[in-house]
């Protein structure tokens, strides 16, 4: 990894792959926020984070994850269901709604690539838009992973009957660490890869 990371083409993919993961962070965590305000929620918005500015949402960890494993997360948008109208069903659209924005990012890519081939013929230009295409994609089905703090786990907690709850609220209090773990041991990358492919091949089609 460290050997492909310096050498002239690894350098090249990290500088281009820096404005991808900075909006893909961002554009994830913003639609977090306004899915959260159209349903009646203004917390995101009254602590800054209803914003593109890449450094309300940047989480370190996370960024460098997505920057060389093609998955990550960012800091999460603060939420307060009390202003829900109905809170089981708008917790999901609003954990939805960042990989949402992540998949529409991909796809409007893909469809550029597409539509405008002409556009992308240097080396520059096809590494830029595949890698903003990749990581969008990898930050979307990375944090649908049902874990604590990623926002499939916010969705687990809707669906979860009430007497394995329990387990659900250890997982909270460890669930980074257990993700770190993961993520050491290798584990990710081989369950991600697949789904990132598939993701890849129906975008392209």
């Amino acid at each position: 990894m460290l050997t492909n990371l310096f050498s002239q083409a690894g350098l090249a993919n990290l500088l281009l792959s820096l404005p991808a993961v900075l909006w893909a962070i961002t554009f994830h965590e913003y639609c977090h926020g306004l899915a959260a305000k159209m349903l009646g929620d203004p917390t995101a918005e009254r602590e800054g984070r209803l914003s593109l500015n890449p450094l309300a949402h940047l989480d370190p960890v996370g960024a460098l994850c997505l920057l060389l494993f093609r998955f990550g997360w960012a800091r999460p948008v603060p939420i307060d269901t009390r202003y829900f109208k109905n809170p089981r069903r708008d917790i999901v659209i609003v954990s939805l709604a960042g990989a949402a924005g992540n998949l529409l990012t991909a796809f409007v890519c893909a469809r550029l690539v597409n539509f405008f081939p002409a556009l992308f013929r240097t080396w520059g230009a096809q590494q830029f838009i595949l890698l903003m295409i990749m990581i969008n994609l990898g930050l979307a089905a990375f944090n649908l992973v049902p874990i604590p703090p990623l926002d499939g786990s916010r969705i687990l907690y809707v669906l979860l009957p009430p007497s394995c709850m329990k387990y659900y609220f250890w997982l909270e209090r460890y669930g980074m660490a257990v993700i770190l773990v993961l993520l050491i041991i290798g584990v990710f990358p081989y369950i991600m890869q697949p789904i990132l492919q598939l993701l890849f091949r129906l975008l392209m089609i």
